[in-house]
């Protein structure tokens, strides 16, 4: 029998993530009623580039909506709201007219934009300043961000510029890809539809990842968008993060629904970490590794390699920021060491090969395949596993890997108790790698604070949940602090010199990956 209520008590949110797209559906208490999940391909058209099928991301996102909502036995009708999360600064241009992609979208990881950016940082000065847009965006000059993905698929596409300019092209990053088609009738390959409403919007939180958005004013900076040579005509509108954006088409599977809440992903997990004060943080360990710490309702500029970002704004309220450590590669890696090194089958494998052995073995991995991020912001580096031997096998190998997401949590959030000078006490954590028991009590260990795990570790879905809800009167921000509930604390046991001496061979290691590329 079907779940249903004469009040819709239950919001969806898209998850698109990656190397997945889901679809959650939580009930009033933040508790998951349905989850459904499906992979899309990871395309490597040559090294450095990492690239994602659109369309597919679509139709999946499609697909895992219908199925959420058939797992959970119930109808649009029960949907209050529909939140969206997205890797944020993967990019998409499409056809104004057909809602079809000029080109694969271009994903966070990529580098092919190095070039670009040693020419951006170069322009009219006497030496190249990575840092030269950071006072407007917050943001230094990387391939990371989606400023200069726009402008790569602007140069490299045949006519890309000259249709942009003629604002016959539309170009946003995941969310407003999914919005734009979540509110058409059109389906891709058909004839005509109804085209005259899809919405092309975009959040502040996203948009504040593009390095195309004045911090100041919330709005995109013409002085960035001419340097970068990206029209602004093609770029979508900023909203807020929690609000009501418009309804999901009727022919779409959440037909009729209020599209209320848009969030990038870091974000979400603050938001579905209940970190709403200035001084709260967490660490998603996802694909990659995020830590963010709420800066309240002033940007914060780092001086030891973090960003400023907007964490989130509520409807008409004032933005709160956020520092940001990024950390490229954390769940990739183990996604690596299955599809490219065959050492396991199945993700879950690496912590039963871990704990095989008693420690690395003098093995460490740094994963640097897209270069370090922060704090370091090295694109020349590229990933090495130093200190084999006869001795090494796979067991430390595995047991390298984990460690080395925890030593590059470590790098970020040291950099964060020196750009604020308060020491962390404690470390929220959540995403896919925190059911790893082994990972977060090295984390715990090689940090020496208290390492907390909520009761629902999908907090990016909710929190993309909770700011739809929030839109829409599911629930007020004392319910979802008063939501949040600890499921598991880890509490460090290593004797000081030997974490330091973990660490210090960890900086070693760093060091034979740079100047590579």
């Amino acid at each position: 029998m079907a779940v249903t209520s004469r009040d819709p008590q239950f919001v969806a949110a898209i998850d698109q993530g990656t190397s997945s797209t889901r679809c959650i559906i939580f009930d009033r208490r933040g508790t998951i009623v349905a989850s459904e999940q499906r992979e899309h391909d990871q395309i490597f058209p040559r090294g450095g580039w990492v690239e994602h099928d659109a369309t597919q991301i679509w139709v999946n996102t499609r697909l895992v909506c219908s199925q959420a909502l058939a797992t959970a036995d119930l109808t649009a009708a029960d949907i209050a709201a529909v939140g969206i999360t997205n890797q944020r600064e993967t990019v998409v241009v499409w056809d104004r007219a057909t809602g079809e992609p000029i080109h694969n979208a271009i994903v966070w990881q990529d580098t092919r934009t190095e070039e670009l950016c040693e020419e951006l940082a170069s322009v009219g000065l006497e030496e190249p300043d990575r840092e030269r847009f950071k006072r407007s965006c917050g943001l230094p000059l990387s391939t990371y961000f989606s400023g200069p993905k726009i402008a790569w698929i602007l140069d490299n596409v045949d006519g890309a510029r000259e249709r942009a300019e003629r604002g016959e092209l539309c170009a946003g990053t995941i969310d407003s890809w999914l919005v734009w088609h979540l509110t058409t009738d059109d389906d891709f390959g058909t004839a005509g539809g109804d085209h005259a409403r899809p919405l092309h919007i975009t959040d502040i939180t996203n948009a504040s990842r593009t390095m195309l958005m004045s911090l100041e004013t919330g709005q995109w900076d013409p002085a960035t968008c001419a340097a970068m040579g990206i029209p602004m005509a093609m770029l979508p509108e900023i909203r807020s993060s929690a609000e009501v954006y418009g309804l999901v088409r009727e022919r779409g599977v959440f037909g009729g629904v209020p599209i209320a809440g848009i969030l990038g992903d870091q974000q979400a997990a603050m938001f579905g970490q209940a970190a709403l004060d200035p001084g709260t943080a967490k660490n998603t360990y996802g694909t990659g590794n995020f830590l963010l710490v709420n800066t309240g309702e002033r940007p914060v500029f780092s001086e030891h390699g973090l960003l400023t970002t907007v964490c989130y704004r509520l409807g008409d309220g004032a933005p709160v920021y956020a520092l940001e450590g990024s950390v490229a590669v954390s769940g990739s890696l183990v996604q690596w060491l299955r599809d490219n090194l065959g050492i396991i089958s199945a993700a879950p494998e690496v912590e039963e090969l871990a704990t095989g052995v008693p420690d690395n073995g003098g093995v460490y991995v740094v994963p640097a395949f897209s270069g370090l991020f922060a704090p370091r912001w090295r694109p020349d580096a590229r990933g090495v596993i130093v200190g084999l031997t006869r001795f090494s096998d796979k067991r430390h190998i595995a047991r390298a890997a984990l460690e080395a997401t925890a030593y590059q949590s470590r790098e970020v959030i040291d950099a964060m108790n020196a750009d604020s000078g308060i020491p962390l006490t404690e470390l929220r954590v959540d995403g896919g790698m925190v059911v790893n028991d082994t990972l977060m009590q090295f984390q715990a260990d090689i940090l020496n604070v208290p390492v907390i795990r909520p009761r629902v570790i999908e907090t990016t879905a909710l929190g993309a949940a909770y700011a739809a809800g929030y839109a829409t009167g599911v629930w007020t921000l004392e319910e979802i602090r008063t939501n949040w509930a600890e499921d598991r604390r880890w509490l460090p046991t290593m004797p000081a010199e030997q974490r330091e001496h973990l660490f210090g061979e960890w900086n070693r290691a760093v060091d034979r990956t740079l100047n590579w590329a």
